[in-house]
């Protein structure tokens, strides 16, 4: 078997910053009022600035597939040429449509020859998931290099306008025409971006970073669906997916829509996050002190007091002083944040030879992680 190194870092985030004030232009109102859950949200989740793959004049510049091909496009110069990629797995929450895979039509866009290609689904994990399958490619001895990339579109999918049918719908039956706190939430939470990793079987670049072992836990034959889109989950937990309803209830519903159980996120995130952290690090016998940075993948700074105290109450505190995130100054960006993330620190100059870094993503689909333990070489 192969040692696999992540030998490069890019990442692509559209247009400008977009600050909390500006978010409501961007996104719209729905039926012609404030989000009454806004600032909540923001007050909560503590994001100042995210970017959203729409112009000033309300115009989408990138789909999904774009932003990820202007990330792997950062990857190339003069000792990667498009042509050398031999995989490219690709990761996202937000797919620009069903069919053909999300994988597929990056390689579109990137026109470099044939490859193989990969495109894990699910939510934040998925970017995880893409990394490990080109971990695997590499390390089994299959291919020399692959590339794995992170991405989300999601700000198309929280526009008003998405929501205006079930508004009039609501209207029409003299029901309270305001949008469901499940799927206004996530209107405040999320935004998009790209990021790549390359990977290869030598330690090549500045400061590669030696990929020590890779891990994921599901817990989806535990709790039922907290987070979801293409369907609608009934009372009893059920998920009825999209296909199973009458075409003109996709949009009175808002079928398509992105949405939330909070409550069961806030019952069961840290929880099964540290539990799972737990059984990844004592499987291959690294001790919490011995990660010189944690990042965690959390989407709103809510969480990060009660992660850590849940980390102290099961054992596994990682100190404060070795956390390192960006969520302030990029947003959520789902399958693309631990890329983004990945991509400062290796930036930052703060890097030494022999520091332990551990990638943790938790997604709240179905309450599934993944982790990562890399040494910088």
């Amino acid at each position: 078997m192969k040692e696999v190194y992540i030998t490069k870092i890019s990442k692509f985030l559209p247009n400008r910053p977009i600050t909390n004030d500006e978010m409501e232009e961007k996104l719209g109102t729905i039926n012609g009022k404030t989000s009454k859950g806004r600032r909540i949200v923001l007050r909560n989740n503590q994001i100042k600035t995210r970017y959203y793959a729409i112009d000033d004049n309300g115009n989408i510049t990138h789909n999904n597939a774009q932003l990820t091909k202007e990330a792997v496009e950062k990857l190339f110069d003069e000792n990667l040429k498009p042509s050398d990629i031999e995989v490219l797995s690709c990761g996202t929450s937000s797919p620009d449509q069903i069919l053909p895979s999300h994988a597929a039509m990056v390689h579109g866009f990137l026109k470099n020859g044939n490859i193989e290609i990969n495109s894990p689904s699910g939510a934040c994990c998925s970017g995880m998931n893409a990394m490990k399958y080109a971990y695997l490619s590499v390390k089994s001895g299959q291919t020399k290099n692959a590339v794995s990339t992170g991405s989300e579109r999601t700000s198309s999918w929280m526009k008003s306008d998405i929501f205006e049918d079930e508004v009039k719908h609501l209207e029409s039956l003299e029901e309270n025409p305001i949008l469901a706190f499940n799927k206004d939430f996530l209107r405040w939470m999320l935004s998009d971006g790209a990021g790549a990793f390359l990977l290869e079987d030598a330690p090549n670049g500045d400061m590669p970073l030696k990929i020590e072992w890779m891990e994921g836990y599901s817990y989806a034959h535990e709790i039922e669906a907290c987070m979801y889109a293409g369907g609608d989950k009934l009372d009893n937990g059920f998920l009825k997916p999209w296909s199973e309803y009458p075409s003109d209830q996709w949009s009175k519903k808002s079928l398509f829509a992105m949405k939330q159980d909070v409550k069961l996120l806030g019952e069961n995130i840290l929880v099964k996050g540290v539990d799972s952290l737990k059984m990844a690090i004592e499987k291959h016998g690294v001790k919490p002190e011995e990660i010189n940075y944690y990042l965690p993948h959390i989407s709103s700074y809510y969480f990060k007091e009660n992660l850590y105290q849940e980390m102290v109450n099961q054992g596994v505190e990682i100190p404060w002083e070795n956390w390192f995130m960006n969520l302030s100054k990029v947003g959520n960006v789902g399958a693309a944040s631990i890329y983004i993330m990945l991509e400062e620190l290796a930036t930052s100059g703060k890097l030494k030879k022999g520091d332990k870094i551990l990638l943790s993503v938790p997604e709240s689909a179905r309450f599934a992680y993944a982790y990562a333990l890399l040494t910088v070489c």
